[in-house]
């Protein structure tokens, strides 16, 4: 029994010790690695402020490995990096200045740190500065120290949870591209409700949808917008004309809110044509690449 504690007590000792030689050391007895991996990371930004292209790629390890903002895949190597960061690069106005607000290093063994920070942007949009709220970044990043010289191999860049969540509320610019996309949504539900396509209504109504329409007292939910297209068309009802003179669209992230007049003429199955016009609230929701119509509101303008 007592040989077997003393055995015990000895291989705790070892642990102890091994794991006394493998702690990293702090950051304060390694100060100078961790000011030269802050001037590196310094040299990056400023690079992106100028557009170099060149010192970019030079602060970069060819073998670098990681994510950069919407990277939905993993980037690898240097020329992938570059691809990735074209993006930040190309735009007229950018990155303008930068604050450290949280910095760290975690060095394992010699040659090796791992470095997450946060840093608020300064950003310009079209000459004027972003104040409100001021973009952060929130990144971990890998150095390796290769020929005496530290430089970054891998990295995970992406924003803050406070700026994304401030996004979300602000409404975005509507490029030319995404709004024809969703007036052509929009286009296809309406002229799928009236010509009673069940299999265009069920890929453009998302399970949640909503309607109120002019003259119905009743919500409808999803089975009743597809009852209620099925029912005219069945009666021998005809979309003749349709129109939209006007259409406001508000996005927000992946929502977009259209405020719409339309004008609009129906053959309601006896050969007459009546004339219909009003005004209405539509909601699109960016889904799988498209846009579904999660619901809306029509009235006569009345």
């Amino acid at each position: 029994m007592m040989k077997t504690l003393a055995l015990f007590g000895l291989t705790a000792l070892l642990a102890i010790a091994v794991a006394a030689a493998e702690t990293p050391p702090t950051p304060a007895a390694r100060a100078g690695d961790v000011e030269a991996i802050r001037a590196h990371i310094d040299t990056i930004f400023r690079a992106y402020m100028a557009g170099d292209r060149e010192t970019i790629r030079a602060t970069h390890s060819e073998d670098w490995r990681g994510f950069l903002g919407p990277s939905r895949s993993i980037l690898r190597g240097i020329d992938e990096y570059m691809e990735g960061a074209e993006a930040s690069l190309r735009r007229p106005s950018g990155l303008v200045g930068y604050e450290m607000l949280e910095f760290d290093v975690q060095f394992h063994g010699d040659d090796l740190a791992v470095v997450p920070y946060v840093a608020a942007l300064e950003v310009e949009i079209g000459g004027v500065r972003v104040t409100d709220p001021r973009p952060k970044l929130r990144v971990l990043d890998v150095y390796a120290r290769r020929d005496g010289q530290w430089i970054q191999v891998a990295s995970n860049t992406g924003l803050h949870p406070e700026t994304l969540e401030a996004l979300r509320r602000l409404p975005s610019p509507v490029p030319s591209a995404v709004r024809e996309e969703i007036l052509s949504a929009r286009e296809q539900v309406w002229r799928a409700w009236f010509a009673g396509d069940r299999a265009a209504l069920e890929r453009a109504l998302p399970s949640e949808a909503l309607a109120l329409d002019p003259g119905v007292a009743e919500w409808r939910d999803r089975p009743g917008i597809l009852a209620a297209a099925a029912e005219f068309a069945a009666g021998g009802g005809r979309l003749v004309e349709l129109h939209f003179p006007r259409t406001e669209i508000q996005l927000y992230g992946d929502v977009a809110v259209l405020y719409t007049s339309y004008a609009l003429k129906l053959d309601e199955g006896g050969g007459e044509v009546v004339d219909l016009a009003g005004r209405g609230t539509e909601i699109f929701v960016r889904r799988d690449g498209g846009w579904v119509n999660a619901g809306w509101h029509l009235d006569s303008g009345s």
